[in-house]
Order: C-alpha cells, then structure tokens, then sequence
C-alpha cells in the first residue's frame, strides 16, 4: 500500500505525523510526505520521500526583539486566510499532481490540512486525518467555512454546508483524550494513540531542572531574557533552547547552573527534567504530559492560549502572560509548581492516561482497512 502524508505549515504540523508515517514503513508500506517546500530538507532528514507543495526556500527566522504583542484576532484571520484559503487553495494545486506521480491509496493529512481534504474529495481518495491541535477550539468551522465553501465552488464539489469532509474517514489522535476540551469534543470513534514508547524512569531526585522552550516559531528575545532572568534565580538547573536562528551568545555570560542551545531533542532531555516552562504549543505539550511534568506556560498564539486554559482547569500547570510577565513573578511560580505536589500529580494523571492508550502500531490497520473499504476497520 502507498500512503501519502500532508501537512501545512511548520513542523509543529509535520513532527505529528512521523510516528504514524514509520509505523507504516515498519509495516512495509510505501510512503512520502508532502509539505512546504520549506520543510523538504527536514522531510528528507527524517527518512521520507518529499514532495514540495509550495517553493522550496529557508525556515531560518529572525527573532523578534521587541515585547511579545497578543492578537487572537489576527490569529484566527491567518488560520482563515492562510489555511483555509491561500494555503488549502496551494495544495489543491499541487497535491492532484504529487498524486498523480506516487499514486497513494490513502491520503493521511494534518487536520489543518484542509486543502488536503478537498483534494481526497476530489480524487476519491480515502482520507485519514491525525489530530495536531491538543485541546481543541482553535481550529473551528464556522471560522473556516467561508473560504473552503468558495473554494469546493470554484473546483466544482457539491455544497458541504457542515463541512462533513473534515470529519470524514478516520481521524487520529495522538493526545489523551481528556486534554480536550468538551466544549469541542472530536467526532464520534476518533482514535486516541500512544505516539512513542513510554518514557524511561526517571533519575532519582536531586537538584531540579528546568527546561525553557518557545518552540520553534515564536522566538522572542525578550520574553527569553526576562523569563531567563527569573529562572537563573531558582537553585535549579536551567536548560534553554533558542531555535536555529538565534544564537545562544546573545544572552551573554551565564552562570555554570544555566545551558542555552539552539536546538536539544526533546526525547533526550525530558527524562531529566522537573518542570517544563513552554509557550503551550501542542508539540511541546504532549512531550511534557508524557513524561508526567508540570508546566509553566507562556502562550502567544494560535491554539497556545487554548492548550493553557486546559492545562490549568486541569491542574497540571500555571499561565503566565507573555506581555507583562516580570522575572520575580517567573521565579515565584516556578518555585509554587516545583514545590506543590499537587501539580506533578496532576500531570503523572495525564502521563498514566498516554500510557493505557493503544501503541501508534495500531494505528496502521485502521489506515488499512480504511483503504480497501473507504470505513476503519471497527466500524465494519
């Protein structure tokens, strides 16, 4: 069987899928991995065939100086206009054409791969759709509808009032279930996955680490100082990543209890760690929930600001505002999360959830069933 995977956007959109994508290969199916032509260097490093769905170009970004400004409205008009327009409309264009040379019996895409869908529609491709937004709410029909109802249009599809494309087929969730918001529940017989082997045990206890991300996106220089500044305060070890852009120099001298990198897998570093301080992005998330940590969040965008508000009715983790947030209020909560018991519990409730789910293997003969009969295999 040929599977061919999509995804829009940065790798927060393609990293969900790798796990599923080697589960097939490991499974002996074909696969490639359509994307942004940005991202065909990364496709290929992770061992796939790429497909470029947009000009190939560099993800190197430069990062933001001045004090970090909150917009969900603009949020929400690029998901509009960028995915559900410019970006669906793209890869109407171009993924006809990659099919057409791979010859995929299923389509499997990012669930903000919306033009993807119209493109499974159009081919009379089973599609299969994995699920990158952790909590839910960001990504929502009515926000959407307007310029894919224009767009199947244009391309001479039926009318979908509901948008029914974007629950069709089989969709996949790598998130434990109960990280996502009833207020915006998954469509009936979504299957929750586990994707990676359960964590390793961790070391014995001894002097905390903290790890500081923002992801690889929203670099910003001057939350990274103030929230730095708090964090070197803290009789702790202090682990930042910067991204590729941003070299760790700019920070200046630090003491020998505080590493900044551009870049350290997460894999290799939460085993160690005590506390995770993110921008509550769904990636760094789930890494965060698997290892059973507690968290301080910092949300900028997109589907971040979601993600905290559920981590926080969960219990697991405090919000702070990227806006105003000073150092001493970084350090105070920092020392409240590590202190309080209550927060590690909460998150090893999620950590133990993530484990009793199914293996990301089981996935593959739901993928299966769905293309040789258009329906999951549980349904039959």
């Amino acid at each position: 069987m040929r599977i061919l995977f999509s995804f829009i956007g940065g790798v927060g959109h393609f990293h969900p899928l790798i796990p599923v994508a080697r589960a097939a290969e490991a499974a002996g199916h074909e696969v490639a991995v359509a994307g942004s032509g940005a991202l065909t260097a990364a496709i290929g490093a992770a061992g796939f065939r790429a497909f470029a769905t947009s000009e190939v170009r560099s993800t190197v970004r430069e990062p933001d100086r001045e004090p970090p400004r909150l917009d969900p409205e603009a949020d929400e008009r690029q998901l509009r206009d960028g995915f559900a327009d410019t970006g669906a409309r793209r890869h109407t264009e171009h993924l006809p054409g990659i099919a057409a040379e791979f010859k995929p019996d299923v389509l499997v895409r990012d669930e903000v791969d919306l033009g993807a869908a119209i493109v499974a529609e159009l081919l009379g491709l089973p599609c299969a759709t994995v699920i990158v937004l952790g909590s839910g709410g960001f990504l929502r029909k009515d926000l959407v509808a307007p310029p894919l109802h224009t767009l199947r249009a244009d391309l001479g599809l039926p009318p979908d009032p509901g948008l029914a494309m974007l629950d069709r087929g089989l969709i996949l969730s790598p998130f434990p279930p109960s990280l996502r918001n009833p207020e915006f529940p998954l469509p009936d017989g979504a299957f929750h996955y586990r994707a990676a082997s359960a964590p390793p045990p961790r070391r014995a206890a001894g002097t905390p680490t903290v790890y500081f991300t923002l992801g690889t996106v929203g670099i910003n220089l001057d939350l990274f100082s103030r929230v730095l500044a708090g964090l070197r305060e803290l009789p702790a070890t202090i682990v930042m990543t910067v991204g590729q852009g941003t070299d760790p120099a700019e920070f200046g001298p630090q003491p020998d209890h505080v590493r900044i990198e551009r870049y350290i897998p997460q894999d290799d570093l939460l085993p160690t760690v005590d506390l995770v301080v993110s921008h509550a992005g769904s990636g760094s998330l789930i890494g965060t929930l698997a290892h059973g940590l507690p968290t301080l969040l910092l949300p900028l965008s997109a589907d971040q600001p979601h993600n905290a508000r559920r981590c926080t009715a969960l219990g697991f983790g405090q919000v702070l505002d990227p806006v105003t947030v000073t150092p001493d209020q970084v350090r105070e909560a920092a020392q409240t999360v590590l202190a309080d018991p209550a927060y590690r519990v909460a998150a090893e409730h999620l950590r133990d959830e993530i484990d009793a789910l199914p293996s990301v293997d089981a996935t593959i003969p739901l993928i299966e069933q769905l293309a040789s009969t258009g329906v999951r295999s549980d349904t039959v």
